[in-house]
């Protein structure tokens, strides 16, 4: 089953975060924890993890793109199949 990445809040000021790094595209494989993406804050730099093992299915918010805090940052799809139905293909 697909679970989306969300930007999460990670301090009790934090409104928005910039991707500035995804360290996974599109088709790749991730592993739970594994780091996909790095996200700047107004205070610091953090790194995103995968919240499921799978595939990334789609990558929704692109580097330099400035996001609040509870935005769907990518997809993460379990199987092949469930990501070519997530990316339409």
């Amino acid at each position: 089953m697909a679970e989306n990445v969300i930007l999460p809040k990670w301090g009790l000021t934090m409104e928005e975060g910039t991707v500035t790094v995804w360290h996974k595209q599109e088709g790749d494989r991730v592993e739970l924890d594994e780091v996909i993406a790095d996200v700047e804050t107004d205070k610091v730099n953090n790194e995103l993890a995968a919240p499921q093992a799978g595939i990334i299915a789609k990558i929704l918010v692109a580097v330099g793109e400035t996001v609040p805090v509870g935005t769907t940052l990518a997809v993460i799809a379990a199987t092949a199949e469930e990501a070519a139905q997530i990316r339409g293909a």
